[in-house]
């Protein structure tokens, strides 16, 4: 039985080089390849792949997002994050997102299909340099902790992670589709949630929480 996949990256260089990788495993069909988050999304709904292989930085809606959105509608697609980051934060935000899987991009070829196979087992994959110690009950307690995060709504998240980025109020209108006060009052009442004074105060939130990227 074919493991059927979307790749999900930015660089089309990147998605060539794994593309590559991919296609050699007899095991595996690959369906198609997104360079952002929306347009994952949209191949998910329409293709229905088993797994995704998903970037977390990408322009418009970011991968951990379409993590999110693509977990919570398709429960039986999971998804592997591939990121260069090995910090934990991008580990925990990413399981809590709904990830199955988190493996960095320079691990061998070898543990990128390890991972495959474990998740199509159902089981969860982290890899080793990135797990720190992150066991199976402790990703069922980060999953189920409502701790002190904020609780955003998608369209606030959409809305932090553009500001964060570096776009002016009235780009990011034009990004959404929605009226310039409509993203002033976002801008308002996120810095009143996350008790924050500035734009810079929301960029260290969301380079905290991984909405953005360091790079």
């Amino acid at each position: 039985m074919k493991l059927n996949i979307l790749l999900a990256d930015d660089h089309a260089l990147v998605r060539a080089g794994i593309r590559m990788l991919l296609e050699a495993m007899p095991e595996v069909n690959v369906l198609g390849e997104a360079a952002d988050g929306a347009a994952v999304i949209a191949m998910v709904e329409q293709l229905q792949p088993n797994l995704v292989l998903m970037d977390i930085a990408m322009p418009g809606l970011n991968g951990l997002e379409a993590t999110a959105r693509i977990t919570q509608q398709w429960p039986a697609v999971r998804v592997l994050v591939l990121s260069m980051h090995q910090d934990e934060q991008y580990v925990r935000q990413a399981l809590k997102m709904g990830a199955s899987g988190y493996l960095l991009k320079d691990s061998a070829t070898a543990e990128l299909a390890l991972a495959m196979k474990a998740m199509a087992r159902g089981e969860t994959y982290l890899s080793p340099a990135a797990s720190k110690g992150v066991l199976t009950d402790y990703v069922q307690r980060l999953r189920s902790d409502d701790g002190t995060q904020v609780h955003l709504t998608p369209r606030q998240r959409e809305v932090l992670q553009l500001i964060a980025e570096g776009c002016s109020t009235k780009a990011v209108a034009q990004r959404l589709q929605l009226a310039v006060k409509t993203v002033e009052t976002h801008r308002t009442l996120l810095m009143k949630q996350l008790d924050v004074h500035d734009v810079a105060g929301l960029v260290r939130y969301a380079l905290r929480n991984g909405i953005i990227s360091h790079d």
